[in-house]
């Protein structure tokens, strides 16, 4: 299933380039020959059905996920961005005993009793012979096994079968219009569901070429633009936010430019009418998570609507239920629930999760709160889930709020979103001190460094207060918390 249209390729168009990265181009022969070396090499290191890959975007991602699939292994992307703890858990809970990675992360995993497979000694990809066949793969497989950041503060294992990856990505060329004469720009790692689906797996299945960026940059960004007449970018808004902000940037960098995706985030209309004031470049709004394989609702050159995350992809059944599940008519407010083939079957291990995450007739419950106009179009209005989304990472209050507890100065935290005009929303805490005790924003973000918490996550801004508004049950009155950031 997701093979075939890689060795499709290295069958047909070995010379044709399939990755530009910081090592240079790389053909799909290329790549198809460092994937068959690193089944063989993995085969050699793992029995277990799943392996780990702890990589930056580049060849060596690529090589490595199509690898681990022709070995008949599922994929465990591992987002070196998240705080130790949080490595070690998403290690733990997958099962696996096998790690890919590089030298420069390998220290985040060396204590953690795996069997480390360095990605810089992979068998030389022009002594690897292609395979002859592939294996026979069935849709609902599990291809990958990714983790997401839930309400528990824990990341959620979400199981991807080769059913689901594949029904999003088909869907997603059909109704963007990709083409293989399309160049993609990387600058969402490949650990994110939104890097795979759209920046491998689509060029991949099209035939096209994709350009990484190891890490993020908005001048670099533009260059790669210019330099490789990048026509498709998918990024979240704050990278959109930091290019508009270039001095040197013009509409003539973006001459060749298809099509501008966001997502992960909420666009603001701001962002939105700058970039297209100074550009030209209408940002497409798209919508999806980790469970649905990506892709729920996009906006299109051809279909948008701004302020809208644009309308559901085929194959894709979006309602709006009230909290008793009914479903709600055109323009009502509810919560987004989905249906179709890009929709996990449940998360890994958590049977009480499933129980929670769909109706009874097979929704998935998305926590986002939204309505649908009489246009089709899907807009977000709210969140039911309470998580704080970070330049798209999600962060859960409750686990930065434990975190924040074990420090000596303080006596209560509760944590929310503040809006911030480059990353989205920042982490806001309000702190009840100890008596007697202090408490610094330099001291805190440190402890919750050495607490293995992601840097992302600490607090930007801390507020002292005597106490905490409450409900008649104790609850602490979080509202009542956001409403004081007005004044």
């Amino acid at each position: 299933m997701l093979l075939e249209p890689l060795f499709l390729h290295v069958a047909r168009q070995a010379d044709v380039i399939a990755i530009i990265d910081d090592q240079g181009e790389c053909t799909y022969g290329q790549v198809g020959m460092m994937a068959a070396g690193f089944a063989q090499l993995i085969t050699s290191h793992t029995q277990l059905p799943r392996v780990g890959l702890l990589l930056p975007s580049g060849r060596g991602f690529v090589a490595s996920f199509y690898g681990t699939l022709l070995a008949g292994k599922a994929v465990v992307p591992i987002n070196f961005l998240l705080g130790d703890a949080e490595i070690a858990h998403c290690i733990r809970d997958s099962g696996i005993d096998t790690i890919v990675t590089i030298p420069q992360v390998a220290g985040r995993v060396e204590k953690l009793g795996l069997k480390i497979v360095d990605l810089t000694q992979l068998p030389n990809a022009g002594f690897i012979e292609l395979p002859s066949s592939l294996p026979s793969t069935p849709a609902d497989q599990m291809a990958v096994l990714m983790y997401t950041s839930g309400t528990s503060g824990l990341p959620k294992g979400v199981p991807l079968s080769h059913g689901n990856l594949q029904s999003d990505v088909d869907a997603v060329i059909a109704y963007m219009d990709f083409q293989t004469r399309h160049k993609f720009l990387g600058i969402i790692p490949l650990f994110h569901v939104f890097g795979m689906i759209a920046m491998m797996l689509a060029p991949i299945q099209l035939g096209a070429t994709a350009v990484y960026m190891a890490r993020f940059s908005p001048v670099g960004a533009v260059n790669a633009i210019k330099k490789h007449g990048i026509s498709l970018v998918l990024g979240v808004p704050s990278m959109f936010a930091a290019i508009a902000r270039l001095k040197d940037a013009s509409a003539d960098d973006f001459k060749t430019i298809f099509a501008m995706i966001s997502g992960g985030e909420p666009l603001p209309g701001v962002l939105y009418q700058a970039f297209l004031a100074r550009f030209g470049v209408r940002l497409l709004e798209a919508y999806g998570m980790t469970e649905t394989s990506l892709a729920i609702s996009l906006n299109t050159p051809q279909r948008q609507k701004p302020g809208s995350v644009g309308k559901a992809i085929p194959g894709m059944a979006v309602v709006i239920m009230d909290d008793q599940g009914r479903i709600l008519p055109v323009g009502e407010a509810g919560e987004i629930c989905v249906k179709g083939p890009m929709v996990m079957k449940g998360y890994f291990n958590l049977p009480n999760e499933n129980t929670a995450a769909f109706t009874r007739d097979g929704y998935y419950k998305t926590g986002d709160v939204g309505m649908v106009d009489a246009d089709g179009f899907l807009f977000i209005t709210g969140r039911k889930k309470d998580l704080i989304i970070i330049a798209g990472e999600k962060a859960a209050p409750s686990e930065i709020e434990q975190t924040l507890l074990a420090h000596p100065d303080v006596a209560e935290a509760a944590v929310v979103g503040k809006k911030d005009a480059s990353r989205g929303e920042v982490v806001l805490a309000f702190i009840v001190a100890r008596e007697g005790r202090v408490p610094t924003l330099e001291n805190l973000r440190e402890f919750c460094r050495l607490q293995g918490l992601a840097q992302w996550k600490a607090p930007r801004e801390i507020r002292i207060v005597k106490e905490f508004p409450r409900s008649a049950s104790g609850k602490v009155l979080k509202r009542v918390l956001t409403e004081t950031l007005a004044n």
